[in-house]
């Protein structure tokens, strides 16, 4: 049986769906890119990458040095193929423009360059998350772009991914016609069609959050997650088990192999900041994949990819997974 290579997915998406070619080849882009990531994560302590490169991003945050080299990967194998008219990273401060020697396209490219990655040191799964958007009007005509480009809601993007480096390499992807999923093959070097058509199933007996910020969030969450703890006696009549990885991409990757739902609500203890994870960079792709996989996401009182961008690192809670467990517990958000 002939294996179908996500290079020949993307040229019969060409063919078939129409996707544009400039969009065919800022997906291969991206993928070498992931590629190329997954071999330094691979290298682990051999690589001399683990650990901190001292020094923060916008958020405040510590970095790794698998951050930053993984955002250096990302930003040189994109800026020079004619595809973008900037890019836009949650290492970053303010978006990044192509150098002025190389063409300008017409796309945006936002991207969370290694998600989890405060697990790294322990050896768990990791990934990359990456958001395509369409460049306004007129804005690839070689002027710099400021943040404004981008604070587009997530119903414009065109595509988004992510990667997860874990016992294999994959890709998963949506070009808003379904996910698809991809295996890198080591010995061809390509990602390979291994997941055709993923669906999150509309029930779940999982649900995925950390529980030891319990005593910081919402009456509405409280309500949800004690009826889940309740079990079979409680008003939900089912047992339910939790699992959490604390790395986004590995969550997520769970809830689209086998269903569950995923959440980072808000807490008391930061109540300046609506939520945890980036609208951007996380919420919106991830809710962009989950959702043409037939599931949901909302921020517990709206969908997610209807939200507004107000900045380029905005937060936001986030309930995403399948669609039963997520219009519940969205469901008691709105009551209040």
């Amino acid at each position: 049986m002939s294996r179908v290579t996500l290079s020949r997915y993307l040229i019969e998406e060409t063919r078939s769906n129409h996707t544009p070619a400039d969009l065919r080849f800022l997906i291969e882009v991206v993928a070498r890119a992931c590629k190329a990531i997954s071999h330094q994560v691979s290298k682990g302590a051999l690589g001399g990458v683990l650990g901190s490169a001292d020094s923060e991003n916008v958020q405040g945050e510590v970095q790794k040095k698998l951050d930053v080299l993984s955002n250096e990967i990302l930003l040189e194998a994109n800026e020079w193929g004619g595809h973008l008219a900037a890019m836009a990273s949650e290492e970053m401060d303010h978006a990044y423009q192509i150098p002025g020697q190389y063409p300008k396209g017409a796309y945006l490219l936002v991207f969370d360059p290694l998600d989890g990655s405060s697990n790294i040191d322990v050896n768990v799964s990791v990934g990359t998350i990456f958001s395509v958007l369409r460049c306004p009007e007129g804005c690839d005509n070689g002027c710099d772009l400021g943040e404004e480009a981008f604070l587009q809601p997530g119903t414009q993007q065109v595509a988004a991914g992510y990667a997860i480096y874990g016992p294999q390499t994959m890709l998963m992807l949506t070009l808003g016609n379904g996910v698809k999923g991809f295996t890198l093959d080591r010995e061809l070097g390509s990602f390979v069609l291994t997941h055709d058509d993923i669906r999150v199933p509309e029930s779940t007996a999982e649900f995925a959050i950390n529980m030891s910020n319990q005593r910081h969030w919402e009456a509405p969450v409280q309500r949800y997650v004690g009826e889940l703890l309740a079990g079979k006696e409680g008003p939900l009549g089912k047992n339910y088990n939790m699992r959490w990885i604390a790395s986004m991409v590995a969550d997520v990757h769970r809830i689209l192999t086998r269903g569950g739902i995923f959440m980072y609500p808000w807490d008391a203890r930061e109540p300046e900041k609506a939520g945890k994870l980036r609208l951007m960079y996380e919420a919106n792709p991830m809710s962009f994949i989950i959702e043409q996989a037939g599931g949901a996401a909302t921020n517990g009182r709206q969908r997610i990819l209807d939200i507004q961008p107000a900045s380029l690192h905005q937060r936001v809670p986030v309930f995403l997974g399948s669609k039963e467990e997520v219009e519940r517990v969205t469901g008691y958000h709105q009551q209040v």
